[in-house]
């Protein structure tokens, strides 16, 4: 089974369900960035956190399996992108990204922030001039090694 297929299964079982992805984060004990990364493509679910999707959105076995494949990670989105939020988000790299690399630098020396050991979060704020989103990235520094 394609994984785009798999995909719209599950998307099409939340909505139909009016689950959100918190509900099913809490389902499988993962955080709701987690949760969604990988029921959207993006990341393995252990078997028995496959079963207990399977379980809450109703899929077919079929389905369940091939929510526990290593998937082919980044090969989702095109690029650039033509969504509007995601396009965002590369307007941000393009514009911010040579700052971010020149803090991290400074900050930690010569290395990346890993997008294996890694934590997001997305929460919405309240402001009178109109509501915010906050989105936090935490990677662990990986250095560059000599050898």
């Amino acid at each position: 089974m394609e994984r785009a297929e798999v995909t719209q299964q599950v998307i099409e079982a939340k909505r139909r369900l009016g689950l959100k992805w918190k509900d099913i984060a809490g389902a499988i004990g993962r955080s709701e960035a987690w949760t969604a990364t990988a029921l959207l493509g993006q990341a393995p679910l252990s078997p028995e956190e496959a079963q207990k999707v399977g379980s809450l959105l109703e899929l077919p076995e079929d389905v369940v399996q091939a929510l526990t494949v290593i998937p082919y990670r980044g090969t989702t989105v095109p690029m650039p992108p033509t969504d509007p939020v995601l396009y965002r988000f590369y307007e941000i790299l393009l514009v911010y990204g040579p700052a971010l690399k020149e803090l991290i630098h400074e900050k930690f020396g010569d290395g990346i922030m890993s997008a294996i050991d890694f934590e997001m979060s997305v929460r919405r704020v309240e402001d009178p001039k109109g509501d915010r989103v906050h989105v936090v990235m935490n990677g662990k520094f990986l250095p560059y090694r000599k050898w």
